[in-house]
């Protein structure tokens, strides 16, 4: 079993975690939940769930540590338990599920490469019926060293720390050419781009030569996007090729743009 992500085949019993959304259509993850999903899953939503949309520190704010232990506690999950979190495969939902579970200190928690589909193609039992499970009572450990704020990201930027800034969209975002969504475009000063869409090989996720060549394991690095959610499967790829010293910056772009200035075109 690998250290983050697992193949469906190695899944064994354990709890289930169905994170399906798409960022254009918000109603069609639990739809297809609704659907049909692995029998005993429970659905968390990337913006009710995964995202505290009230908050203004970017376009998917971070959830308080005790909107995430309510979460946790009324789908009924516990330190023991074996988690194992699918999506739609070689999406970045399971991910940020993922990262959001270590960040409370669960030990045992795997992405499922491939997501539902594969699931399936291992004869695991799809159904529409939804589970309920006792609530438990969680005394949580956080793990602050896998988090990153704004102002620890201005440390960087200002070369009061050391670090990589790493941003995760795609190259044209990056260099300020294209910016679909933020009111401004470029990328936070000093930080270099790898575009997680080149770990997709169809729907699983896996870490490529270039990744591995460009990134030293003993550099301390932060991952942003957008809105902290394709940085995710970008933190998760490293963590499971052996990268340690890794921070998520959950408000990424959108929430730096709130306070501070960006650069464009290619860092040097």
């Amino acid at each position: 079993m690998g250290k983050v992500f697992v193949a469906a085949e190695a899944v064994k019993a354990g709890r289930f975690i169905d994170t399906r959304f798409n960022l254009q259509n918000r109603d069609w993850g639990k739809q297809a939940f609704q659907n049909g999903h692995i029998q005993g899953a429970v659905f968390w939503d990337l913006e009710k769930d995964l995202s505290d949309m009230a908050k203004t520190e970017g376009r998917h704010p971070m959830p308080s540590k005790e909107q995430l232990q309510q979460l946790f506690e009324r789908c009924g999950l516990s330190y023991e338990d074996d988690i194992y979190i699918y999506d739609q495969g070689g999406a970045p939902f399971a991910a940020r599920a993922w990262w959001m579970l270590k960040y409370a200190g669960f030990p045992k928690v795997y992405i499922v490469n491939g997501g539902l589909e594969a699931l399936e193609q291992t004869g695991l039992t799809v159904t529409d019926e939804e589970l309920t499970y006792p609530a438990t009572n969680l005394t949580l450990q956080w793990n602050e060293s896998i988090y990153s704020s704004r102002a620890d990201v201005k440390g960087i930027v200002d070369g009061a720390q050391t670090g990589l800034l790493l941003d995760a969209r795609s190259a044209e975002r990056y260099r300020g050419e294209n910016e679909p969504i933020d009111r401004v475009a470029g990328h936070i000063p000093t930080a270099k781009n790898f575009d997680w869409e080149q770990l997709k090989q169809g729907t699983q996720l896996h870490a490529n030569e270039q990744l591995l060549t460009e990134l030293k394991k003993d550099e301390e690095i932060i991952v942003y996007c957008g809105s902290g959610v394709t940085a995710s499967p970008l933190y998760a790829i490293l963590a499971d090729s052996g990268y340690e010293n890794l921070k998520l910056y959950v408000g990424s772009y959108s929430d730096w743009i709130t306070q501070y200035e960006i650069e464009v075109g290619e860092h040097k």
